[in-house]
């Protein structure tokens, strides 16, 4: 199993509209970045398991934790001309983008904020990805020791 932290608006997809969906469960779409189309298409597995983050927010951070139900396949979205992520140069014989079905696991009850993640940036989560000055990429890898210091904080 890996470990993985998914950026989302809370205007545009937040916590609560997973919580809202049937079953609790969504498809992670919309992403259009190549780096991080490789990690859904390629990487992803049931079961693994994903930080939900609110980003471009008031408070931006880690809101809960959602489970991956269904592993990359390709992002829907881009064959429909109306939906605000098509891409004609993405076809069902050849798709350029994917996602993956997430389901809500659990809704920490407060948010662990980006300035309480930078706190620790020296030490226990030295070199975790979204603390990286310039990085802007929607999903990131976490390993173990990241993902249970963090879940402590919860």
């Amino acid at each position: 199993m890996k470990y993985w932290l998914m950026k989302s608006e809370p205007s545009v997809f937040g916590i609560d509209d997973l919580a809202a969906a049937p079953k609790r469960t969504s498809c992670w779409d919309g992403v259009r970045n190549y780096q991080v189309r490789n990690m859904l298409r390629d990487e992803f597995a049931v079961g693994d398991l994903a930080f939900f983050y609110h980003s471009s927010c008031e408070v931006p951070g880690i809101a809960g934790i959602v489970e991956v139900t269904k592993q990359g396949y390709p992002d829907h979205t881009a064959f429909d001309r109306k939906h605000p992520h098509h891409d004609p140069a993405s076809t069902p014989d050849n798709p350029r983008w994917y996602m993956v079905d997430v389901r809500l696991k659990q809704r920490f009850s407060r948010v662990i904020t980006l300035d309480e993640l930078r706190v620790h940036a020296a030490g226990k989560l030295r070199d975790l990805l979204i603390l990286r000055r310039g990085n802007r990429l929607s999903i990131t890898p976490v390993d173990g020791a990241h993902w249970k210091f963090i879940n402590s904080l919860a």
